[in-house]
């Protein structure tokens, strides 16, 4: 049985297109967000910075329309509170009509004291940010994805989803959940939507900048098959396959990027 995107595309190459799509990121404005976004208007999108702080948003979207033909929307929005995520995706689909992309990037991990000492304040905030906002983001975009011509949807998990320690076990807990939720609503909203998840490992973006690295290094070179901590720029693989039709049929996947974590 033939794929129904069988003839769409003569060059393999042109799977990974995404000429005119509407991809919204959160976290956009640094770290892999930032790499996702500038990734997706090198390739024809038409990008969604969307983070707390506007200005690192408006930066980065007066960057990608110097850089490239694309339309970048920047906009303020903190995840982790349902009424500003809902107005974040008024906001695109009245100026854009749609999205095509949406990819759950935003996230937290704060260093706690101690479990005893770890506040419920600081325990909600990690809940919020890392799985509330997505769920919120994926029910909105996803119904209307599905009312509509469809479209992907990318979570940004994490290693210590399936390997947490002491130090991350609520963040570990939240990530968990996304990966569960990944599942679910590729469900919830397939066909037509395919929801799925990049598990990643350490990376070496700005919150890299308050690690131990000699130490990380050192840890991963005895424990890790690629024996180092991630670029940033090499998670665009996994976000371009999942945005595109390379991934037509690849749904509630979760996929590790973590140099090959032990």
């Amino acid at each position: 049985m033939s794929s129904p995107h069988a003839e769409r595309h003569t060059d393999p190459r042109d799977r990974f297109l995404l000429t005119d799509k509407i991809c919204v990121v959160t976290g956009g404005s640094r770290g892999l967000g930032k790499q996702m976004v500038e990734a997706f208007a090198a390739v024809g999108a038409h990008v969604v910075i969307a983070s707390r702080k506007l200005a690192n948003c408006e930066e980065v979207a007066a960057e990608i329309e110097r850089t490239t033909d694309r339309q970048a929307m920047p906009v303020g929005c903190h995840v982790g509170d349902w009424q500003q995520v809902d107005a974040m995706v008024d906001t695109v689909y009245e100026r854009f009509g749609r999205i095509d992309v949406l990819v759950n990037n935003a996230g937290m991990s704060p260093l706690y004291p101690s479990l005893a000492e770890h506040t419920e304040a600081l325990y909600d905030k990690v809940f919020d940010v890392n799985l509330k906002g997505p769920f919120r983001l994926m029910a909105n975009v996803g119904t209307r994805m599905a009312a509509a011509e469809g479209g992907s949807i990318i979570n940004v998990s994490s290693g210590g989803a399936t390997r947490p320690n002491a130090s991350i076990i609520p963040y570990s807990a939240a990530k968990a959940g996304l990966n569960a939720m990944t599942i679910g609503f590729a469900h919830a909203f397939g066909p037509k939507v395919r929801v799925n998840c990049i598990q990643a490992g350490p990376f070496l973006t700005d919150i890299s900048e308050a690690w131990d690295l000699d130490a990380v290094t050192a840890r991963m070179k005895d424990s890790y098959a690629m024996q180092r901590p991630g670029n940033p720029e090499e998670v665009i693989g996994a976000a371009l396959y999942f945005a595109s039709d390379a991934s037509s049929w690849t749904t509630g996947a979760i996929l590790p990027v973590d140099g090959g974590m032990p």
